[in-house]
């Protein structure tokens, strides 16, 4: 029997901590995100598709990308972790 809370992947969502732990510099993502028409504003508030970046093309996406991947894979181990199968 598969658990419906998980039969679907969420996207992967790179957040501002993925871009802090690529070590970008904040003050040259902000006009990279203003060329290529994603809100600074709402990807502080909600993250950004990790998808939506990679259409962008840019090589420059690649860490950032392996940064939330890495979140994500980290954020998964510690759920596992602390529902008793640890």
């Amino acid at each position: 029997m598969t658990d419906p809370d998980h039969s679907t992947a969420r996207p992967l969502r790179v957040t501002i901590q993925d871009l802090r732990t690529a070590r970008y510099c904040l003050a040259g993502a902000r006009p990279w995100f203003r060329r290529q028409g994603f809100e600074w504003q709402a990807f502080l508030d909600h993250g950004i598709s990790a998808e939506r970046m990679r259409a962008t093309g840019d090589a420059l996406v690649g860490p950032v990308i392996a940064a939330a991947e890495a979140r994500e894979a980290r954020e998964a181990r510690e759920r596992e972790g602390t529902d008793g199968r640890a």
